[in-house]
C-alpha cells in the first residue's frame, strides 16, 4: 500500500430507473462476472415486489433497511507500548455505506433458497 496518496474515488453513474447512486452502488455489489443485466433485474424485481407488499415508496424503504444495517462505530487494534488494544472508533461515512451493502446482501445470500413462481 503507497504512502504517498491515497487512491482517487471513483464516481458511478446514478441508476437509470431511479436515479439513485446508492442503488447503483447496490447493484454493482450484486452483480456477479460483470453481469450487469443480471445484476438489475434482481434489484429492480426485489424493489417491485418491496411496492406491491408494502404499498410505500421502494427507494424509502431500501434507505431504511440501509440504515438500520450502517454501523455507527468501529473497534480498531490499537499498539500501545507491548499491548493491542481494541480502541473504539466513529465509522467514515462511505465506509459505513459500504459495510451496510455488503451486509444486506450477505445476509441475503445466507437465506435458505426458495422457488419463485412466476405467472
Amino acid at each position: 500500500m503507497s504512502r504517498r496518496h491515497s487512491a482517487e474515488k471513483r464516481e458511478v453513474l446514478p441508476d437509470p430507473k431511479f436515479g439513485n447512486i446508492v442503488i447503483t452502488k447496490f447493484m454493482n455489489s450484486v452483480m456477479y462476472a460483470g453481469k450487469k443485466s443480471v445484476a438489475e433485474g434482481i434489484v429492480y424485481g426485489a424493489l417491485g415486489m418491496i411496492e406491491t407488499k408494502t404499498k410505500q415508496n421502494p427507494l424509502t424503504v431500501f434507505e431504511q433497511a440501509l440504515d438500520n444495517v450502517m454501523p455507527t462505530i468501529e473497534v480498531r487494534s490499537r499498539r500501545v507500548g507491548g499491548a493491542t488494544y481494541q480502541v473504539p472508533v466513529e465509522v467514515r461515512t462511505t465506509r459505513r455505506q459500504a459495510l451496510g451493502i455488503r451486509w444486506l446482501i450477505t445476509a441475503a445470500r445466507g437465506r435458505k433458497p426458495r422457488r419463485i413462481s412466476r405467472p
